[in-house]
């Protein structure tokens, strides 16, 4: 039986020299990559008591879809600035070459509710701190961020110690 690793395709040089970017899309396009994905990333949620998850655009929309619909929770999306129709929060936050803006509708999380954060990867962990920070500026309490891909070497995990971190492949210095 092949594992979820197996699945994700490296390419080298990607965006640019020196890169090894893990495509996921080649998980998604195998249907025994896909389920075997949703399937790992939900078991990290075994015992996590959560209302709402939190996907993050726009490979986190992939794999938060499924769960939420399996699980039956309410899915909330994570979108860059201007492409939610509703009143917004944002966020902004620093990127290796400038910054980004990610937004929610102000009205997606409830105070109180309990929330996952799922994405397709975790490296330096900017995006995630970012929406954590959305999420409690709502009133929403960040029970646990989730992964199917973590590049350790860019120490995101240290970044989010606050929080309860899990992925389901690591590619260290890979």
């Amino acid at each position: 039986m092949k594992d979820v690793k197996d699945y994700i395709s490296t390419i080298p040089d990607f965006p640019t020299p020196g890169v090894m970017f893990r495509d996921v899309t080649s998980v998604i396009s195998d249907p025994e990559g896909f389920r075997l994905a949703v399937d790992k990333l939900t078991g990290l949620l075994d015992g996590v008591e959560y209302d709402v998850i939190a996907a993050v655009e726009s490979r986190g929309f992939l794999f938060g879809t499924p769960i939420a619909y399996n699980e039956n929770k309410s899915l909330i999306l994570v979108r860059k600035k201007g492409k939610l129709p509703r009143e917004t929060v944002e966020a902004t936050y620093d990127l290796e070459y400038g910054t980004a803006t990610i937004e929610v509708h102000r009205d997606a999380i409830r105070p109180g509710q309990k929330v996952v954060i799922i994405d397709d990867l975790i490296a330096t962990g900017g995006t995630i701190e970012a929406t954590a920070g959305l999420v409690e500026q709502l009133g929403g309490e960040v029970v646990k961020a989730i992964f199917l891909i973590e590049l350790p070497d860019l120490k995101g995990r240290e970044r989010l110690k606050k929080y309860d971190v899990a992925s389901v492949v690591q590619f260290e210095g890979e």
